[in-house]
């Protein structure tokens, strides 16, 4: 194995600096051996199966190729097992998201993380209905090696010679029946900070093999994993800790925003009722019969004849990008307040409960201990946590506690990039960029979408 580079290193993603991405720096120095810890050691990275170039078909060196059949379980020719302490003790890691010095364990922790969404992506070799403005980011979410061929031709897409990763409101006409194999993208629940239609893209995507999140109507891998998962203590305290981070740091769907004042004193039952896109997938497919924003709002002032009623609109509607918009006095018909300028987090902080249609706002008052009322079909309900009225579906028979609920839904299931170094990366580290203030450049690309949401909302129409 050459001197000048570890046993364990990091995957060559081509978009970071090799520097910022590198978590072992090799010395040539003797270290002491514990063969007990080196025995655990050996199991971890048998488990994970990363080492040398584990990106990469290409043969390695016989040095290494040795050690890594070493750990692989296979006989000792003699001599490798000490030489293979020393290239995995000796060397000094480094946590690529913070440049902290960390021990071996955490590394390969680590990469097994980068082997397993490296693994995920290698039947992709294509993507079709991805906005221009978001193809760099998928990339970088779908890198297997290599990246996808990004194309909406169908005869092109047929012959990549794998799975295409779909954008499902944007898939190609004829897609669906052309017998490819589909993986479905859409954005993440801690999405970024600043709207999509604003032409940012996203710091986290989901990636389905089965469906969607939101459609109900077929299984989607995250109904599997909060229907059959076994979560281990160990993932529930960490759901348990990143439930408490965003809600102490006040971190939502679009971004990090503090209450930007103390919660008064409430009277009165307060009821927030949560605005949605009216032609989006999740409301077309889980809408449960409910006819848009008012019909919601109406449905919530009836279930809530006496409570003080706040109604926010959908922050993509509200910015003229999408339909549902509803005149104000339509609105004050069963609204007392309609809210527009305070952030989600502020705004569940000063309310009893929240009603939605199959809005993400449910999910993050769960994590905020509300009372949730879904009128749809969302993700989160049918687990025991909410009250739901609309027709139970028959594959969510278990009952979660909100620790497992999350652990499915911020862990398992979602993909996320450090939006500092762009590495892969888990949860935790991009609520950590959020609240420390991290914000995107403001591109005239940017400024000019928003523009052209203002003079569209002026004339009556959306954007898209």
């Amino acid at each position: 194995m050459s001197s000048s580079q570890a046993l364990l290193r990091a995957p060559p993603f081509p978009w970071v600096k090799a520097d910022t991405a590198a978590i072992s720096r090799p010395f040539a120095r003797e270290v002491a051996i514990d063969q007990t810890r080196l025995d655990r050691l050996i199991e971890a990275i048998r488990a994970a199966r990363v080492g040398s170039d584990f990106w990469s078909t290409a043969p390695v060196e016989p040095t290494e190729r040795a050690m890594l059949d070493v750990i692989a379980g296979a006989p000792d020719p003699g001599g490798v097992r000490a030489a293979l302490g020393q290239a995995l003790f000796a060397p000094a890691y480094r946590d690529p998201f913070t440049g902290a010095a960390i021990e071996v364990e955490a590394a390969v922790a680590i990469l097994a993380e980068w082997r397993r969404l490296i693994d995920a992506n290698r039947p992709i070799a294509a993507a079709a209905g991805m906005a221009w403005w978001k193809r760099d980011r998928i990339a970088h979410f779908l890198w297997n090696g290599g990246e996808p061929l990004f194309s909406d031709d169908v005869a092109a897409l047929a012959a990549c010679g794998g799975s295409v990763a779909v954008w499902p409101s944007r898939a190609p006409a004829g897609l669906a029946e052309a017998g490819i194999p589909l993986v479905r993208v859409e954005d993440g629940f801690i999405r970024s900070v600043g709207l999509g239609a604003d032409l940012h893209p996203p710091l986290s995507i989901v990636v389905d093999q089965q469906g969607i999140y939101y459609d109900p109507t077929h299984p989607s891998d995250l109904e599997t994993i909060l229907a059959t998962r076994e979560f281990a203590p160990e993932l529930l305290a960490r759901a348990e800790a990143l439930r408490a981070t965003i809600v102490a740091r006040g971190i939502s769907k679009y971004g990090s925003t503090a209450p930007r004042k103390a919660a008064a004193p409430r009277t009165d039952r307060t009821i927030l009722v949560a605005g949605q896109v009216e032609d989006d997938a999740s409301v077309r497919l889980g809408g449960a019969g409910v006819a848009g924003n008012l019909d919601l709002l109406a449905r919530a002032r009836v279930a809530e004849p006496g409570a003080r009623i706040l109604f926010k609109p959908h922050p993509d509607v509200d910015a003229g990008h999408r339909v549902g918009r509803v005149p104000d006095t339509y609105l004050f018909e069963y609204a007392d307040e309609i809210v527009r300028d305070e952030a989600m987090p502020s705004l569940l902080a000063r309310v009893d409960g929240v009603h939605v249609l199959s809005s993400l706002t449910g999910f993050e008052a769960l994590l905020r201990g509300l009372e949730v009322t879904v009128h749809g079909q969302p993700f989160y309900a049918g687990w025991g946590l909410t009250r739901d009225l609309a027709a139970p579906l028959p594959r969510r028979g278990r009952r979660l506690t909100l620790a497992e609920l999350v652990a499915g839904t911020l862990i398992l299931y979602p993909r996320y990039i450090d939006p500092v170094t762009e590495l892969p990366c888990p949860p935790e580290i991009l609520l950590d960029r959020l609240a420390a203030g991290w914000r995107p450049r403001t591109s005239w690309l940017i400024r000019a979408r928003r523009l052209q949401g203002r003079l569209f909302k002026l004339f009556g129409k959306a954007t898209s």
